[in-house]
């Protein structure tokens, strides 16, 4: 059985006149393209830790079958903004699990992407954990019922956004949280 013990996130932009090289450019700037990517569904393991980019991708070796939360937008029109979001949303209980959340589309800002994320994230873990609250409310109002419920401890968003590239050429963004052993 596997049970990833540590998470970290990463984010990346590619650019190039195919697709999918500009899909293998974007995962390179997320510095996962040596990778074997499998994505998987919206789960935080209990007992997960984040790590920071840098000691992430070191536990990892190129090949790897890699486990991630992963979003992708791609577009070939000049100017079209892009995004790639994951949300996150975690237990007050250490031993209970959290949910990822991932967005992707046209015309947000990183931030407006990186809230949808974290609202879905945070609303997958508020039914879960039976906490009422009323989705026609904005986030931020739900969010307030979450913190006094006292069972969401975090929630968080990490995002990328770009401007469809000029000339005749794709663009990239993916955003994923990442599991390691």
């Amino acid at each position: 059985m596997y049970v990833p013990r540590y998470m970290f996130f990463t984010k990346g932009i590619g650019v190039d006149k195919e697709k999918l090289a500009s899909f293998e450019l974007a995962l390179k700037d997320a510095r996962i393209a040596h990778l074997n990517i499998v994505s998987v569904s919206s789960i935080f393991p209990p007992h997960c830790r984040i790590l920071d980019i840098e000691d992430g991708v070191s536990k990892l070796e190129p090949g790897e079958i890699t486990h991630c939360v992963i979003s992708r937008e791609q577009i070939n029109e000049p100017g079209r903004r892009i995004v790639a979001s994951i949300g996150l949303a975690l237990p007050a209980e250490s031993g209970n699990y959290g949910f990822l959340s991932e967005h992707h589309g046209f015309g947000q800002t990183e931030f407006e992407a990186g809230e949808y994320a974290e609202d879905l994230a945070a609303s997958m873990l508020a039914n879960t954990l039976g906490i009422e609250f009323d989705p026609d409310k904005d986030y931020d109002e739900r969010r307030e019922v979450y913190k006094m419920s006292c069972k969401i401890v975090e929630s968080q968003h990490f995002s990328q956004a770009a401007l469809g590239a000029e000339g005749e050429l794709w663009t990239t963004v993916v955003a994923a949280a990442v599991f390691v052993k």
